[in-house]
């Protein structure tokens, strides 16, 4: 009977045999997929792969029989993956530290049910290589130069002489942070540009709310936007990525409210700005969280302020509602969205939702 089996497989054990097949292709296809993870390119048939990645973290660490090796998580635009450096000297590799571009070479296997990296050769990703930050990390889908270009547009435009040297000074004195800045540290806009996609939207619904309601004084409207959350650059720390990691000391004992009223004011003082005006600025700072409660030092007191504080609460949900929504599939609801009081949100699928606005 074993030998008629073997001779003649029964159609029971055809099926087994087809099942088994099935497993082992489909594992083989896992395998492949594990094992080019991420961006990276395979390189030869030996399974060795090279790519560019940022360095999400890293640990030094040390064998069991004392040899120093990095653990690392490396990261680009489509995932991460787990990685060793064996054999870690401080003095060949020191430059590889947290937020590090860099352009690795090595093998991918599966350890403990997870792709895992040995990286075999490493090197700093230079300007050369062609390779952009933004690519790497959450992103403004607008470079930084573009979007400062675009406020400057509308400053240029200004009639007030002293608002628009005022609002020049500040951008100016700032401009080198603002172009990779984010909005904030976990919330709307915490992206790489996040703080100027977050300036310019707000000054882009301005601007259609000035064209609709001619009392409003378009200058000092448009000033208040701009300078509104200046004082986020100093409020975070945040490395070149453009990622906030924590809050300053100054930011956690004054906050950008405060501290932006107290930048404009000195500047203002420098530059010779009428008293009167500088105030109106100064409390559009001061007042754009709306209720003191969220921050706020005072509440808005004036039609521009009241504007510049909707218009602030306004983009900020919209992003926030659009990030959690775009999270989940049409039909379903998100988990509780704790800074929007908590509320569950509903994909309702009538339109492709994403945290984006068209600004340029």
């Amino acid at each position: 009977m074993i030998k008629k089996f073997y001779h003649t497989p029964t159609p029971f054990a055809r099926k087994i045999s087809f099942f088994f097949a099935a497993c082992v292709l489909q594992l083989l296809y896992i395998y492949r997929i594990e094992r080019v993870c991420m961006n990276f390119t395979e390189i030869n048939n030996n399974g060795t792969v090279e790519g560019f990645c940022l360095v999400k973290n890293l640990e030094v660490k040390k064998t069991a029989k004392g040899v120093p090796f990095l653990d690392l998580i490396l990261t680009d635009s489509s995932g991460e993956v787990g990685a060793k450096l064996w054999d870690y000297k401080e003095e060949v590799y020191g430059f590889i530290k947290q937020n590090s571009l860099l352009k690795v070479r090595g093998s991918i296997s599966i350890f403990n049910d997870a792709p895992q990296m040995r990286i075999d050769r490493v090197r700093l990703a230079t300007e050369a290589d062609g390779v952009r930050i933004e690519d790497y990390v959450p992103s403004a889908e607008y470079r930084g130069e573009a979007m400062y270009s675009a406020i400057v547009d509308v400053v240029n435009d200004f009639e007030n002489a002293q608002l628009k040297q005022l609002v020049m000074t500040v951008l100016e004195q700032n401009k080198t942070a603002m172009l990779y800045w984010p909005a904030a540290y976990k919330l709307h806009h915490a992206i790489r540009g996040g703080l100027l996609y977050h300036t310019l939207s707000i000054l882009r619904m301005a601007q259609s709310i000035a064209e609709i309601y001619p009392s409003v004084e378009k200058d000092l409207l448009f000033s208040g936007v701009i300078l509104h959350d200046i004082a986020k650059i100093g409020e975070f720390e945040v490395s070149e990525t453009g990622i906030a990691s924590g809050y300053t000391v100054e930011g956690t004992l004054i906050g950008h409210l405060v501290k932006g009223a107290m930048n404009i004011e000195k500047i203002g003082e420098e530059l010779g700005t009428d008293r009167e005006l500088l105030t109106l600025i100064e409390h559009m700072v001061l007042s754009h969280h709306g209720e003191p409660e969220f921050g706020a030092a005072v509440r808005p007191m004036f039609l521009e302020a009241e504007i510049l504080s909707q218009l602030d609460l306004l983009d900020a949900r919209i992003y926030e509602i659009s990030q959690a929504v775009s999270e989940v599939d049409s039909g379903d609801f998100t988990p509780r969205q704790w800074a929007l009081e908590n509320r569950k949100l509903y994909n309702h699928g009538l339109k492709d939702i994403k945290p984006k606005a068209d600004l340029l």
